[in-house]
């Protein structure tokens, strides 16, 4: 039986919680953050102190209540604030951000992280904190009392008004056991995950190499492959017709007063990720009127093969998914209409992801602050191809490979979405 994960993503606060022994609200108090909540400012010389591990803003992950890296004070600092294991680290800049995390270890801290730590742990539990403050209304007090345009901050007297209920003790307990197990069941989807994209990454990239059969190998110009397998270029699997491989337009006739805020949808570098082709926010279009002018040859059908020829790194690729809206590539996007006859757009997609196309590309990289490669050497690297019911195979393994990753991420996101909602419902007054 194949198990779907469940999808939670419109999750929402279940009114009828509340009837829950835990959300028996007889015995809880109204209280100020300031009231129970102290902000610590024990500041220290780090290296006096003999302490190891700074924490900057662009240390704490939005979202997770841990702290994975760290700069290292014999690098050099300016940080004093000193925070010890159990105390919140809660990133004042950009509040909208969402970071707070636990610290796990002695550090000295940024000056735009407070550190936060119960004044009564009889009062209110440490446990507990964390949660409280990656709760919704606890984010939108912090970001509606933020000043400034630029780096808007929140300061402690703002967040040291904002009001909640606070449960007796043995309730805050009971929420916080329930909130760390979600909490490391998001841990260990997430584990789960990075295992197996690491383990269908190096067997995808050695698919698509040396196949899933065994073979004969022959020598190449671009190493060992299958006996039964040729070098191709990617001008020779594209459909017939004069667009079927090209970057978007270049030069005068894409410019930048033809963009609107709706229109032709313009695929750009972003767009292209190792996860697949992704939409973001605040979308770029194209004037109707001057797309059917000009633009329609650089339009990418759903199933087509995009290649970024900038970037980080060039050479990454993905496909247009299906019913995907209209839309065009811009200069550093290489869109490829495969034939299917010849090739199967899949396979193409995990051959310039694979290892092997990673190296090759590198070696035709130039620029160092916008590092790009060239169409011509581009479209002239040989790429491994089988014969087409084999590419299929394979595209089809590296699916399954994926798709098993992909479901390790969305319990990971469906744990967080939980814990979200739980103390939505905690702390919705």
């Amino acid at each position: 039986m194949k198990f779907v994960v469940p999808n939670l993503s419109k999750l929402q606060p279940n009114p009828a919680w509340a009837s829950l022994p835990i959300f028996d609200r007889t015995g809880w108090k109204r209280v100020r953050f300031g009231d129970v909540v102290e902000n610590c400012n024990e500041t220290c010389d780090p290296a006096a102190a003999r302490l190891e591990r700074f924490v900057a803003m662009e240390h704490l992950e939005p979202g997770s209540l841990h702290v994975r890296s760290w700069g290292n004070v014999a690098d050099g600092t300016t940080f004093t604030r000193r925070c010890q294991p159990g105390q919140v680290l809660f990133g004042k800049r950009r509040a909208y951000q969402r970071k707070v995390a636990v610290a796990e270890f002695e550090a000295v801290v940024s000056g735009d992280i407070y550190v936060l730590a119960p004044k009564d742990s009889q009062r209110l539990l440490p446990e507990l904190l964390p949660f409280l403050c990656l709760s919704e209304r606890f984010f939108q007090h912090a970001v509606g009392t933020s000043a400034g345009s630029l780096s808007p901050r929140t300061n402690w007297s703002s967040l040291a008004s904002f009001e909640f209920d606070l449960p007796p003790l043995d309730q805050q307990r009971r929420i916080a056991e329930i909130l760390w197990a979600v909490d490391e069941c998001a841990i260990n989807a997430e584990a789960l995950r990075s295992s197996l994209f690491a383990a269908s990454d190096a067997r995808i990239s050695a698919a698509v190499s040396s196949g899933i059969r065994e073979s004969e190998l022959k020598e190449t110009e671009i190493g060992l492959i299958p006996k039964h397998w040729q070098v191709r270029r990617i001008r020779e699997l594209v459909r017939d017709g004069a667009h079927a491989l090209l970057a978007g337009p270049f030069g005068t006739i894409f410019k930048a007063k033809d963009f609107r805020s709706e229109g032709v949808r313009i695929i750009q570098l972003r767009h292209v990720t190792p996860n697949g082709f992704v939409w973001g926010d605040n979308e770029t279009y194209m004037d109707n009127e001057v797309y059917k002018r000009i633009h329609k040859p650089y339009t990418a059908l759903p199933g087509d093969l995009l290649i970024n020829k900038m970037g980080e790194p060039p050479g990454l690729a993905c496909l247009y998914p299906e019913h995907a809206p209209l839309a065009m590539v811009t200069p550093d996007v290489v869109k490829a209409s495969i034939d299917p006859t010849k090739a199967d757009a899949r396979f193409l997609m995990h051959v310039y992801n694979s290892r092997r196309m990673r190296l090759a590309v590198q070696k035709l990289i130039k620029g160092a602050t916008r590092p790009r490669v060239s169409l011509n050497e581009l479209f002239a690297l040989g790429l491994p191809v089988p014969p087409l019911d084999e590419q299929t195979e394979i595209a089809e393994m590296a699916e399954a490979l994926q798709n098993s990753a992909d479901a390790a991420l969305q319990s990971a996101s469906n744990a967080s979405q939980l814990s979200g909602a739980f103390t939505a419902t905690l702390f919705s007054l």
